[in-house]
């Protein structure tokens, strides 16, 4: 049976937050088909997996400055795995560099046609222009992506593509990440002291491909004729005062329920390409009207407006304040009830199985 190693490099488990290390970290702890991981040396170990870490010492910094490879460390760590065992599923995440390294590595060692390497990418856009795409396409057997909407972007940008496809969205721990009966938000809103006020929330790192500075503009002229409302940020905390907002700044992870679980109304005024956007489906999950860009992945998210209201034209100042003061006006909520298997956790885990087995029946 053909042995599957992880590839990351970030330390696995992860000690601070992440939308991909969460989710490993959750698949880590329960039923998982990951047999090595080769990464920096963690604080702790998942148990029943085998380690190989990746050496970050004086003599390793000396030989990848000579060899010209900074993936040399991992190549080593890789080899001692390759020698244990006949067929290997190599999985990558994001790391587009580390690629070739381990191509031409494998085929060195006569691995190559042994070995299934699947790419999970978090972003949205093609990452390679059309000419490059073409090598890295031809040379790994299968790539993971976020929406089928990412699926499509590639085929239709890339001549050719002749690789596997598969679609793994998303999830979050719905145990944490739930509605809440309307009298327990009313008494969160007590002890939070924002009672008698509509809230809103964003929450993401404080960059500017975030939209915060876009949403704040946005906020500045509805407060105008509109108090009983409140802005909470979480992520960032700058040191101005703007009527009707509160900076929390960062937030424990497992703080974070309450504050969804409180608001009316989630903003997600991404300016980018967003490969899917995690926090967008914690509010979702949390009974928030969502009112988010049109970008990237986020329209597949939210099922093309069934969940919530995308804004086609971000960049544009005014179909944000259209689209609040509507919401405002209309009262509107999310009646609706989220499948508790849409974007969980849970699922997230069965779908990583299933790419690991199917790919395990491609090398048999």
């Amino acid at each position: 049976m053909p042995q599957v190693i992880l590839i990351s490099q970030v330390p696995l488990p992860y000690s601070k937050i992440g939308s991909w290390t969460t989710l490993y970290d959750n698949y880590l702890s329960n039923h998982h088909e990951i047999d090595h991981i080769i990464c920096p040396k963690p604080e702790r170990l998942y148990s029943g997996i085998q380690y190989q870490f990746v050496a970050n010492s004086f003599s390793m910094k000396f030989q990848k400055r000579i060899s010209k490879n900074p993936y040399l460390g991992y190549l080593k760590a890789l080899e001692k795995i390759l020698e244990k065992e006949d067929k290997f599923i190599i999985q990558i995440i994001d790391n587009f560099g580390i690629v070739k390294p381990i191509i031409d590595f494998l085929e060195r060692k006569g691995k190559r046609s042994q070995c299934y390497i699947q790419f999970f990418y978090h972003g949205f856009s093609p990452f390679y222009e059309n000419f490059l795409g073409r090598w890295f396409f031809e040379n790994i057997n299968e790539m993971v992506v976020l929406t089928n909407d990412s699926y499509q972007a590639h085929k239709n940008y890339y001549t050719v593509l002749p690789i596997k496809f598969s679609v793994l969205h998303n999830g979050v721990d719905t145990s944490k990440f739930h509605k809440i009966p309307d009298s327990e938000k009313i008494a969160l809103k007590k002890e939070l002291k924002i009672s008698n006020k509509k809230v809103f929330v964003w929450c993401s790192q404080d960059r500017p491909k975030k939209g915060l500075d876009l949403i704040l503009e946005v906020w500045k002229r509805i407060y105008n004729h509109e108090k009983d409302i409140i802005l909470l940020i979480i992520g960032a905390d700058r040191e101005i005062k703007i009527d009707g907002v509160s900076f929390l700044g960062k937030i424990p992870n497992n703080d974070l329920p309450k504050y969804y679980q409180i608001a009316d109304c989630y903003l997600f005024p991404t300016l980018w390409q967003e490969g899917f956007g995690l926090s967008l489906i914690e509010a979702l999950n949390c009974g928030c009207y969502c009112i988010a860009s049109a970008n990237g992945g986020v329209s597949e998210v939210l099922q093309y407006g069934k969940l919530g209201k995308l804004i086609e034209n971000p960049n544009f100042v005014q179909e944000w304040i259209d689209a609040i003061e509507l919401f405002l006006n209309q009262n509107a909520t999310n009646n609706f009830a989220v499948p508790q298997d849409l974007y969980s956790m849970q699922n997230w885990n069965v779908g990583m199985n299933t790419i690991i087995q199917n790919a395990k029946k491609s090398l048999s």
